[in-house]
């Protein structure tokens, strides 16, 4: 079954309602959504908290488990499940970053992470759940080691950028990092030795990079393409030979494999890959794209295409879209407009899921 643009359908399931102000992130929680365990996914809001909301087994319906407040004083722009679903990180634009602990029903702040000058724009985990990540206002990226007994320790600040940085990104399997910025680039991370973290690759206007800010960037599954979008109002796709870099050969740059552009005619906020091998964009024209990779293999042909357009997915801008990990088929999407949408992606013939 190929991924052609006239056979799904993006089905709006619920709007999760209960934030006071614009919704900035989602994030679902690892290992949920899957063998009989509710699908479980993080909000986070210039309202100064953080949403929990879990399905309910019976009627499938998303409902908030709990709040976490009181401990953020500014907009909580990112957040993010350690890979065990242990820990949710959260970055707020009070400078610190927060560490939660799901104890119980509820969930504990257990640590508090100083150290960045102004706002705290995004916070990512490697693969691992060794490293944690976060980058801010004050063009710096931050690489965090997690010690036992819920201690963060910082082992490098990453001076590069010359602007305020977007987001951070670990590789889905190697410790290599990725960040985007108001600078017009993306910047790859990687380790010389010991803690030794050096910028191996700047992917800028140069080298068929982006015009203006890149807000996001996702890998897909096999960590060898990546896709990041900008208020250029373009999505790019990069490849790297990942065998070459797993063989610790050397280090294969990333390349411009093709632009997809003229598809949002405003900012494009945020992009996603799914584990299925569908990208999702939202953008600042309260729209939702999906693009999936032409099946066809031809040389010089349109490399990816336009699956599926959901026009007024919001009433305002989307600021993130997140495919749920679990192979469900679900879309979290989040907006100025303070919900959040959960979407199903379904097929027209007999509503079928698409190839898992």
């Amino acid at each position: 079954m190929s991924l052609s643009d006239e056979s799904f359908q993006l089905r709006d399931l619920q709007t999760l309602e209960g934030h006071t102000d614009r919704v900035w992130n989602v994030a679902w929680k690892p290992a949920t959504g899957v063998d009989g365990v509710p699908a479980v996914l993080a909000s986070c809001s210039g309202d100064k908290t953080v949403r929990i909301w879990e399905q309910s087994p019976s009627s499938g319906s998303f409902q908030c488990k709990a709040v976490l407040e009181e401990t953020h004083t500014r907009t909580v722009r990112s957040c993010a499940w350690s890979p065990s679903g242990k820990l949710l990180a959260t970055a707020s634009f009070d400078a610190t970053t927060a560490i939660w602990e799901h104890v119980g029903d509820d969930y504990e702040c257990v640590s508090t992470l100083e150290g960045h000058e102004n706002e705290v724009k995004s916070v990512s985990w490697n693969a691992s759940g060794s490293l944690l990540a976060t980058c801010g206002r004050d063009k710096s990226v931050w690489i965090w080691e997690v010690l036992p007994g819920n201690e963060f320790e910082c082992v490098s600040v990453l001076q590069g950028h010359t602007q305020d940085v977007k987001m951070v990104e670990w590789h889905p399997n190697m410790d290599i990092l990725f960040s985007c910025s108001y600078d017009n680039t993306i910047k790859v991370w990687a380790e010389d030795g010991d803690d030794d973290w050096h910028c191996v690759q700047t992917l800028a206007e140069a080298n068929n990079g982006h015009t203006s800010t890149v807000w996001a960037l996702s890998f897909n599954a096999t960590g060898d393409k990546m896709a990041t979008c900008s208020d250029d109002l373009t999505l790019k796709i990069w490849g790297a030979e990942l065998l070459r870099m797993q063989s610790g050969d050397s280090y294969a740059p990333w390349k411009h494999i093709c632009t997809l552009s003229g598809y949002h005619d405003r900012t494009i906020f945020s992009v996603h890959w799914s584990r299925e091998g569908i990208i999702a964009s939202g953008a600042a024209d309260d729209a939702i794209r999906l693009f999936a990779e032409n099946g066809d293999g031809l040389v010089d042909g349109p490399k990816y295409h336009l699956l599926l357009k959901k026009d007024k997915a919001h009433d305002m801008d989307v600021n993130s879209v997140r495919w749920s990990s679990a192979g469900n088929s679900l879309l979290a999407s989040a907006s100025d407009d303070g919900t959040i949408k959960i979407w199903e992606l379904t097929s027209l013939a007999g509503h079928e899921k698409p190839p898992q």
